[in-house]
């Protein structure tokens, strides 16, 4: 195994490109994907090389820079028309994380309003795309207090249950529902972390638990039947999960098995709590019924690596996110402070990037 890093930071600009963890081999492998051109960008993105809905807005900036970077022509409108069709192929990508549109646009907007020659809006992008990543570390730092403030206070030490990966690696750094966690962790506050593995990827168990152990935070791992009955055996104060879209209404996307964990938390009288930037929450959405739910290759549900577990003749549904109802949510932690999935409108619609 490679030596792994005391922080981790999964989206990197070096030398002219972007370095990027790459999570398909983790936990077992740690090592980079040098990127060079938007193409390599939007299939890392594609195969979850880069994944978790921040992360993947931070590399597609870099990725819009990348294609605007290798567009030749001097003329401005050719140049804008040119990295209008970089921004079609990077949307592509994964249908259901509203970040990576959010960051698409933001780049889009500032080679627009930026005057002057193509190389100056070229020199724009990249300083918009280091922007976009600066601003997500912080803005994880941020949910993290935040979310600190809105945890159940007990007697003693909390056990957190998380879903699938909200930590460093699906950010730009510390996380979003592992950033509550770190938070909670660092102020004493913590006693341990039970991560569901989250079939049929496994991002709990090969990531979340990765992320755990570097940063030497207790960390038990379940199978995502298991929650219900740790939570009944009252080993559960609190699930905190992240997000990859949120409706107006606070109707929250998340990776498959985030619905079913609502329910059994909210049959527990356990808190629910969903953390995410304020730039995942899509408010042009009026509810979840209307977020595009990707589906994923059946390979992930048929094979553990390369060993077939199911019988021939069997059909296969993969989608890979459900949508968690408002009702079932405790509070949605942002930036901006922790609210009520009712009081988003009022809160943060304002708020415009």
């Amino acid at each position: 195994m490679s030596s792994c890093p005391s922080q981790v930071f999964p989206v990197v600009w070096y030398e002219n490109s972007v370095l990027l963890i790459d999570q398909t081999r983790l936990p077992h492998e740690y090592g980079f994907v040098e990127i060079h051109r938007c193409e390599d960008m939007a299939q890392a993105i594609k195969t979850m090389i880069v994944r978790g809905a921040p992360a993947i807005g931070v590399a597609a900036a870099y990725g819009m820079y990348l294609g605007g970077r290798a567009i030749q022509t001097q003329n401005r409108d050719e140049f804008l028309h040119q990295l209008e069709e970089v921004a079609v192929m990077l949307r592509a990508t994964r249908p259901t994380a509203v970040n990576l549109f959010w960051a698409i646009a933001r780049m889009l907007k500032t080679a627009y309003e930026t005057l002057g020659s193509v190389a100056e809006i070229q020199q724009a992008l990249l300083q918009t795309a280091q922007t976009i990543n600066a601003e997500d570390l912080h803005t994880c730092q941020a949910i993290g207090d935040r979310g600190l403030e809105v945890l159940p206070s007990t007697p003693e030490k909390l056990n957190i249950l998380t879903h699938c990966n909200a930590g460093a690696l699906a950010t730009a750094g510390y996380g979003t529902a592992l950033g509550v966690v770190r938070c909670a962790w660092a102020k004493g506050r913590l006693a341990r972390v039970y991560a569901d593995e989250t079939r049929p990827r496994l991002q709990g168990a090969k990531l979340t638990a990765w992320e755990c152990v570097q940063d030497g935070i207790p960390v038990t791992l379940i199978t995502d039947s298991m929650a219900a009955h740790c939570m009944q055996r009252g080993l559960i104060h609190a699930v905190v999960v992240g997000a990859d879209r949120i409706a107006a209404n606070g109707d929250t996307a998340n990776k498959i098995g985030t619905y079913s964990l609502a329910i059994v938390a909210q049959a527990h009288n356990i808190p629910f709590f969903v953390a995410a930037p304020r730039s995942t929450i899509d408010f042009s959405l009026a509810s979840g019924s209307e977020i595009p739910i990707e589906e994923r290759d059946a390979s992930e549900i048929y094979a553990i690596g390369d060993t077939t577990i199911t019988p021939e003749g069997v059909e296969f549904y993969n989608p890979a996110f459900d949508v968690t109802p408002a009702d079932l949510i405790t509070a949605i932690i942002t930036e901006y402070g922790a609210f009520a999935p009712n009081q988003l409108q009022e809160k943060l619609q304002a708020n415009l990037v």
